[in-house]
């Protein structure tokens, strides 16, 4: 099938863009392996009017909206290889399947690697996380702690002690400087020196276990993760951005890509994560996609970010 428009990722930046199509009354595709990057998390918080649902509440929602509109087709599949240029796009499905677009919006793509640390990916998106803006106010002033696995956690340090009493374990990643130094203990946020050997704890609490034996009880972790881009969107010849996570995909303001005729949205052409910031962004990919579908594409594409 041919279809104005090919969305790839069907969760909020894809929905957000899907919507502004359909109502444009253009021709759809949306495809949606389900697997949201933050189905981990048992609730989602910071987005207005959806503040507390879980992910699948809000992406559920959100597709029955879309559901409304006829021109909104809908594979629940995931895509395997794209191939082709501006107006002849062509995207292979898991399935077998393979459908045709003038425009491609990627909104997935981003895969998180934890730290290999036992017991780490069990408690992931449970009682321990990376945005405080999206769990720290259930923590309810608690002890909090900063897993160190690359420079960043400094920055989260820093930040934390508005949500409850911080510690930084060390876990012999970082060396600070007197500078950093300095603005942690201006924060109030505890050093707590030593590697850490494993993560364990119930339903209610984390407990952090250096390799001493020193454990330490807390209300929530928070981490940092290293960010990939799957292999299908590198290979659609997208630059790609450094941020202090990871890449992600580069995307000028109004979210196309340096490929001509695809655009980029929510966390693939974002280094900051948020259920709010994708709803922006996939907006903004799906106006833009529509007005170039008017008025053509420009001569060149130079992302800025």
């Amino acid at each position: 099938m041919h279809y104005d428009v090919i969305i790839i990722g069907g969760s909020y930046a894809g929905l957000s863009a899907g919507l502004q199509l359909a109502r444009a009354r253009r021709r759809i595709l949306v495809v949606d392996s389900g697997l949201r990057r933050n189905r981990f998390a048992a609730t989602s918080h910071g987005f207005l009017s959806r503040d507390g649902e879980s992910p699948a509440q809000i992406a559920a929602h959100g597709r029955t909206q879309l559901r409304a509109y006829p021109d909104v087709h809908w594979a629940d599949a995931e895509v395997t290889q794209v191939d082709g240029t501006a107006e002849a796009f062509r995207v292979t499905l898991g399935n077998g399947g393979a459908h045709t677009a003038r425009r491609l919006i990627i909104a997935t793509g981003v895969v998180d690697r934890l730290a290999d640390i036992p017991g780490l990916a069990e408690r992931w998106g449970k009682q321990i996380f990376v945005c405080p803006y999206c769990h720290g106010y259930e923590l309810e002033q608690g002890q909090i702690g900063v897993l160190a696995t690359s420079a960043f956690a400094v920055h989260q340090a820093a930040m934390l002690p508005d949500w409850g009493v911080t510690r930084l374990f060390l876990n012999d990643a970082l060396v600070l400087d007197a500078t950093q130094n300095a603005q942690l203990q201006a924060r109030g946020v505890t050093l707590v020196p030593g590697a850490v050997a494993r993560i364990q704890g119930d339903d209610a609490h984390v407990e952090v276990v250096l390799r001493d034996g020193q454990t330490t009880q807390l209300d929530g972790l928070f981490i940092t993760t290293q960010t990939h881009i799957s292999p299908v969107v590198t290979a659609m010849g997208c630059a790609l951005a450094d941020g202090p996570l990871g890449s992600h995909v580069a995307v000028d303001a109004m979210q196309a890509t340096s490929v001509p005729g695809v655009f980029a949205c929510g966390d693939i052409a974002s280094p900051a994560a948020s259920v709010t910031f994708a709803v922006a962004s996939g907006a903004m990919a799906g106006v833009a996609a529509h007005r170039s579908l008017i008025f053509g594409l420009p001569a060149s594409a130079e992302p800025a970010r």
